[in-house]
C-alpha cells in the first residue's frame, strides 16, 4: 500500500508553535525562555519538524527561515490562530459571563466612532494595545472584538497579515495631519506634502502612532529617519513629544494637537487613517438575538 502523503494537519501544533516562535525571535534560547522549554527541547522540536518534512526549515547561524521554512511559516501562523480561536470560542461558551464584551483596540482606533458605539447595558472592557497584538488577543479569547488601524488610500482596505480566522469590516476613515511644534518653520503652512518631509526628524512610535514603515511604503522611499523612539501606547504622550520638538508625527485629524503644537493637514498623497473591525463569525452570529459583542459590532459598522 502506498504511503499516505504528509499534510500540515499531521504536525503537532506544539512543534509548529515552537517553529513560529523561534522564527519570530530569531533565537533558539529566546524561544525557549518565551515558551518555558529548555533549549534542548526547542532544538528537538525543530529537528522533528525537519525530519517529518524531509527539508531544512531554519539556518542556524544566523537563525532564519529557509525557503521551505518561510513557506511553512505562511501556513503555520494562520493555522495556530485558528486553533487558538477555536479553543477560546469553546472556552467562552462554557464560562463567559452574560452581558460582557471585551474590545482590544489599537491606540489610534479609540476614536469618536468607538466612544459613540459603546453600550450602556453591557459591561465593556476596553484593552488598548499595539495593533500587531490584536489578532492574537482575539485568537486566545482575551478579546471578543478587535479594532485595528493603519494608512490607506480612501476606501481601500488595510493589508493585514495573519488574520485568516477572522473577518474584517470597515469602521471609519479620517484625514491626516502632521503634528509639529508651534514654532516650526512649516507650522503655518495650509497643508504639507509627505514628499517634503522625508528628510525631517520623526518620532518612531509603532504602537501609539503610525509606524514609520507605513510612511516609507506610502512614499516609496527609505527616508523618515527616527529622532526618538517611543514604545508606549499613550497618544497624548506622543503629541507632547511632537510639541517639544522631539520629532514629527502623522496622526488622524481626530487627535487634537498639544497646546504647544499645531496639526497641519496632509494634502499629498491622498491618504487616510482607516479603522477596521476584526471579529470571528461566532462573536457576531445570530442577528435576531445578538449578544453584546454582536450588538457593539453592529453599532460600530453601521453608525453614521
Amino acid at each position: 500500500m502506498p504511503a499516505r502523503p504528509f499534510t500540515l494537519g499531521d504536525m503537532d501544533p506544539h512543534l509548529l508553535r515552537t517553529f513560529v516562535t523561534v522564527t519570530r525571535l530569531g533565537s533558539f534560547s529566546a524561544a525557549a525562555r518565551r515558551l518555558g522549554y529548555t533549549q534542548s527541547a526547542v532544538s528537538q522540536h525543530i529537528a522533528a519538524l525537519e525530519s517529518d518534512l524531509g527539508l531544512p526549515l531554519l539556518t542556524r547561524r544566523p537563525v532564519a527561515p529557509t525557503r521551505a521554512g518561510a513557506r511553512l511559516l505562511e501556513h503555520a501562523v494562520p493555522l495556530l490562530l485558528r486553533l487558538d480561536a477555536a479553543r477560546a470560542e469553546l472556552g467562552r461558551m462554557a464560562a463567559a459571563p452574560a452581558g460582557t464584551v471585551t474590545v482590544a483596540a489599537a491606540p489610534l482606533a479609540v476614536g469618536p466612532r468607538l466612544l459613540a458605539a459603546l453600550p450602556d447595558t453591557a459591561r465593556v472592557t476596553l484593552r488598548v494595545q499595539p495593533r500587531d497584538a490584536i489578532p492574537a488577543a482575539l485568537a486566545t479569547g482575551a478579546a471578543d472584538l478587535g479594532l485595528v488601524d493603519g494608512l490607506a488610500a480612501p476606501s481601500d482596505p488595510l493589508h493585514l497579515p495573519d488574520t485568516a480566522p477572522f473577518t474584517t469590516t470597515p469602521v471609519a476613515e479620517a484625514p491626516l495631519a502632521v503634528h509639529l511644534p508651534a514654532g516650526h518653520p512649516l507650522a503655518h503652512r495650509p497643508g504639507l506634502r509627505l514628499g517634503d518631509l522625508t528628510a525631517a526628524r520623526w518620532l518612531d512610535a509603532p504602537a501609539a502612532g503610525l509606524p514609520l514603515d507605513q510612511l516609507r511604503a506610502a512614499h516609496g522611499t527609505y527616508g523618515f529617519r527616527p529622532a526618538l523612539r517611543y514604545d508606549g501606547t499613550d497618544v497624548r504622550t506622543l503629541t507632547a513629544l511632537a510639541a517639544a520638538g522631539r520629532g514629527l508625527t502623522l496622526l488622524p485629524v481626530t487627535v487634537p494637537a498639544d497646546a504647544e503644537a499645531v496639526a497641519v493637514p496632509l494634502v499629498e498623497p491622498r491618504l487616510v487613517h482607516r479603522v477596521e473591525l476584526l471579529h470571528s463569525a461566532a462573536a457576531t452570529e445570530n442577528p435576531e438575538r445578538p449578544g453584546p459583542a454582536a450588538a457593539l459590532a453592529s453599532r460600530l459598522t453601521t453608525a453614521p
